[in-house]
């Protein structure tokens, strides 16, 4: 029954009645039962989704909670999710929208503060008019990113090239320490969203995606070695323009074998482009021996310059750098010829 109905609810009991569509009435072993999957399994996924512990016998769910383990059950029958997946799948769903929850609802909650609407009631009236909005618009994305997705791997399916070759690069805010102490957690916060938004249409131009946003560090994927390197000279010279509000930056780029899973990505590629973004100098942009090697065609010499008629770019070879992990890499400083 929606409440208000046996009397004026408390916002909880309206918002979760708002959300949920009807007001919550099993609970876990009822779901488990209703779904047909044992009460083991039902607390597992649970947990994995990052949910709150319930008390045997509360009444914290619905059909919903049903439909979404049922639904779970059928994609492993399907193969879609084996043993080996579940955990990982789960727990990232949960994460990812645990974490889109977290910003949609501090949204909310800040328009109504500056409509001067109180935050309680303002949740409820927004929930009803902005959410349904909102969910479509998810939807919408999630499913332009899985064309985008497919359409990559059609076209590696298509080449029949089996490797996992990426350009990796790492992007951070020279002196982000020094100017995060004199701003307030709202500037804070304005200040990097203003940063990744700036940067994500030069990754987008250049076919990039940002994986994610590590504090005042990006960490940034592209399939070719030449739109990672023209990528990370552009947000460097960017940020070296007195003129362009974009902080300056540093880059470290590497080419090799990557390790993707669940939206990441892993392996030595992405730790040595972590590595030569911490010894980069502000404005520079750091290359590794596989990113020299897939932009000049060349395999490595011992030369301190190098420049060629088929590179766009000029190379200056620096001592081997040692970092955490990595003894003496071979190292170079790129810029456009």
């Amino acid at each position: 029954m929606p409440p208000g109905e046996s009397g004026p609810p408390d916002a909880l009991d309206a918002l979760e009645y708002r959300l949920l569509g009807e007001e919550p009435h099993l609970d876990q072993a009822e779901v488990a039962e209703r779904a047909g999957v044992s009460l083991e399994v039902a607390r597992e996924l649970w947990h994995l989704l990052g949910f709150a512990h319930t008390e045997p016998g509360e009444p914290a769910f619905t059909e919903a909670d049903v439909r979404a383990l049922r639904n779970t059950v059928d994609l492993i029958d399907l193969g879609v999710i084996d043993a080996d997946r579940q955990d990982g799948l789960v727990r990232t769903l949960g994460r990812s929208f645990a974490r889109l929850a977290e910003w949609q609802v501090g949204l909310l909650a800040d328009i109504a503060r500056e409509a001067g609407i109180d935050p309680t009631d303002g949740l409820i009236d927004l929930a009803g008019e902005v959410l349904p909005r909102v969910e479509d618009l998810q939807n919408y994305v999630w499913r332009r990113h899985l064309l985008s997705v497919s359409s990559r791997m059609l076209a590696v399916a298509a080449t029949d090239d089996r490797t996992s070759c990426r350009a990796v690069c790492f992007v951070d805010i020279v002196g982000y320490t020094a100017r995060s102490r004199n701003l307030s957690e709202r500037e804070l916060v304005s200040w990097l969203e203003a940063f990744e938004t700036a940067a994500l249409d030069t990754v987008i131009e250049h076919n990039g995606r940002i994986i994610k946003n590590i504090g005042d560090e990006l960490l940034i994927v592209a399939d070719t070695a030449q739109d990672a390197v023209a990528m990370a000279l552009e947000l460097t010279r960017r940020g070296a323009d007195e003129d362009d509000e974009f902080p300056a930056v540093r880059a470290g780029v590497a080419y090799g074998e990557v390790v993707t899973r669940l939206g990441d990505v892993f392996g030595p590629t992405v730790n040595i482009a972590a590595r030569l973004t911490s010894v980069a100098r502000p404005g520079s942009v750091l290359v590794d021996k596989g990113m020299f090697e897939a932009l000049t065609g060349a395999e490595d010499d011992d030369s301190d310059e190098h420049e060629d008629a088929a590179s766009t770019y000029r190379f200056r070879r620096l001592r081997r750098v040692s970092v955490k992990g990595y003894s003496r890499l071979h190292t170079w400083v790129v810029q456009p010829r």
